[in-house]
């Protein structure tokens, strides 16, 4: 009784902190019959919102799973996933989540989509920057001080979608989501990280709601796809060196 009630608890705790630890053969079983004698192992480290957790796709079909799968084929293997994501979070929320979570000291690879939870409540741009620096300080500590291993994806458009034209129709959604890109750019171009426009496919999707779930709003399976292709020779690269 109880070890269940200490079951009950962690998980609880990782509901709450919006943390998830994978391996590998979690979401792809045949990943240990690729693996070679030279197979080069990595941690990766996810760190977002709803965007990164995937809302309204299986376990497998989020843009870190996708990533890893793709990197599997130029054998490198994610022996572990650590995602920090929770729908609905903030700057604020992420830097609380991360503080809270049971995480490791350092990560191979660290990745970062956060702040259309900042725009959707109407929060101050100048507060956006300062927790994003917070954040990208952080990122670079889980990567052991290699900028290099930290990548940042731009927020989505979410503005053009069913969901954001019925918010709306106007077009301030998109103006305001490239307000804050463009201070997103701006901060990875202080800290020398990568930076990746993942916003223009994203809008994509005012025409092809096939990169959208049922809810018109979040990514599909299909969308997050691409934006690994737009990532994957970096991500590749740097790992390989």
């Amino acid at each position: 009784m109880n070890r269940l009630i200490v079951l009950i608890f962690f998980l609880c705790l990782q509901s709450l902190y919006g943390c998830q630890k994978q391996s590998i053969e979690e979401y792809d079983d045949s990943a240990s019959s690729d693996m070679q004698s030279d197979s080069i192992f990595i941690s990766y480290l996810a760190l977002g919102d709803s965007y990164t957790i995937g809302e309204g796709v299986g376990m497998g079909e989020r843009y870190g799973e996708i990533l890893c799968d793709s990197l599997r084929g130029t054998n490198i293997f994610c022996s572990f996933i650590d995602i920090v994501a929770r729908t609905g979070w903030t700057t604020g929320d992420l830097k609380n989540g991360i503080n809270e979570a049971p995480l490791e000291e350092v990560y191979d690879l660290v990745s970062l989509l956060i702040g259309v939870n900042n725009q959707f409540r109407g929060l101050s741009i100048n507060d956006y920057k300062r927790e994003l620096e917070d954040l990208i300080e952080q990122a670079i500590a889980f990567a052991d001080d290699d900028h290099q291993r930290v990548f940042v994806l731009s927020i989505p458009d979410y503005g053009v979608t069913p969901f954001g034209i019925r918010r709306d129709g106007t077009g301030r959604i998109s103006d305001e989501i490239d307000a804050f890109n463009d201070t997103k750019k701006e901060v990875c171009a202080a800290y020398n990280v990568s930076y990746f426009d993942i916003t223009e496919i994203s809008r994509m999707a005012e025409d092809d709601l096939s990169l959208l779930v049922s809810d018109e709003l979040h990514p599909s399976a299909k969308m997050y796809a691409l934006w690994v292709d737009v990532v994957f020779d970096h991500v590749k690269a740097i790992i390989a060196e």
